[in-house]
């Protein structure tokens, strides 16, 4: 085992991240920044993959990382069909729904398929997905949405919440699977997930932007007010889009992606920034509330993780709001990569069987 390594593949939207661990022991990270000029030039997401792919192996050369000792290579999961929580081999299946997406396009659909042209190349390598967006584990109560025409869905940071509970269980030295939490991603969008016993039950679905506004997601919106807009004439289904996700939540209330840019604001004295600051981590409170009857009101812990768990400020907000529900625990950032070479790892050493996707 001391000769293993596993390969870890995460493509943002504007970025390619790539990561080389020995065990359990991070020996290579690199974040390959991508410029509007570069993407530019692909109309698809799909047609960004030999550029995407000829950067992976330029990189891993210039750090004279020895391939052909990789056993695993791991993908960010993309918007395929809904799934269970697993890791899964990339198969035929798999590659077809990630080249024609039932959802959608998206930058993680490129992570199996760049996985799969890798292992491909070596001798003893498989390529493989982890936790992607779509795992799907609500009960069939979630899934009400208050119309026939209508079924909610399960589309949130899957990866992260599922490897901060069972770090966190870990910690206590329990299973992840005899817990019930709380946990919330805090990033560009934000999700809250009630794990009952080692699934994620309840969620909002943070694709579309579903539940609190966060800094570029406008969050749930009041649905009469909505329609009016989208029948108003003024605006076009595109337009209407981008405000829900891309140009909603802290974007159309301050010009600004960036929690910590409004926090640095705040603190100097911008009431306008501090007010839509307090506003957000009132949401969140909200939601993290909203989840407790999912759970019968037994739970175990409220973990606080993603970019925005950094700001103390932020974490606190909340946490005055929800500290008597359960105990409150904060990871601040996202270890994704991490993540996906642990699912690797406890594959290699039969801890765990991948799963097969055979929709």
């Amino acid at each position: 085992m001391e000769n293993i390594r596993i390969l870890a593949i995460n493509p943002g939207s504007t970025s390619t991240k790539i990561a080389i661990y020995k065990n359990a022991n991070p020996v290579f990270l690199k974040d390959i920044k991508h410029s509007n000029k570069e993407l530019k030039k692909f109309k698809t997401i799909a047609e960004q993959f030999d550029f995407r792919k000829d950067i992976i192996f330029k990189e891993l050369n210039k750090a004279d990382i020895k391939i052909d000792l990789i056993r695993a290579v791991v993908g960010r999961g993309g918007l395929v069909k809904p799934i269970e929580s697993g890791i899964y081999e990339v198969n035929e299946n798999l590659i077809r729904d990630l080249i024609n997406s039932p959802l959608g396009e998206h930058a993680s659909n490129l992570g199996g398929l760049i996985a799969k042209e890798i292992a491909d190349k070596l001798k003893d390598a498989k390529a493989y997905i982890a936790d992607p967006v779509v795992v799907d584990e609500l009960s069939p109560l979630a899934r009400v949405s208050g119309h026939p025409a209508f079924r909610r869905k399960s589309i949130f940071h899957a990866l992260n919440q599922k490897a901060v509970a069972r770090l966190h269980a870990k910690s206590l030295m329990r299973a992840y699977e005899d817990m019930n939490l709380i946990v919330v991603h805090m990033g560009g969008g934000t999700t809250v997930g009630a794990h009952e016993k080692g699934r994620v039950i309840d969620v909002n679905q943070g694709l579309d932007g579903e539940g609190p506004f966060s800094p570029e997601r406008s969050g749930t919106l009041p649905v009469g007010d909505l329609v009016n807009m989208c029948f108003s004439g003024n605006y076009t289904k595109e337009k209407i889009k981008r405000m829900i996700k891309g140009e909603g939540g802290l974007v159309a209330y301050l010009g600004t992606n960036s929690a910590y840019d409004v926090e640095l604001r705040a603190m100097d004295g911008d009431e306008e920034a501090k007010f839509y600051l307090d506003a957000m981590a009132y949401q969140v409170a909200k939601a993290i509330g909203s989840m407790c009857p999912a759970l019968k009101g037994n739970v175990d812990g409220i973990l606080l993780t993603g970019g925005i768990a950094n700001s103390k400020y932020f974490v606190n907000k909340i946490i005055e709001r929800v500290h008597r529900i359960a105990p409150v625990h904060v990871y601040p950032g996202e270890d994704e990569m991490r993540a996906l070479a642990m699912n690797g790892l406890m594959v290699i050493k039969g801890e765990i069987k991948p799963k097969v996707y055979d929709k």
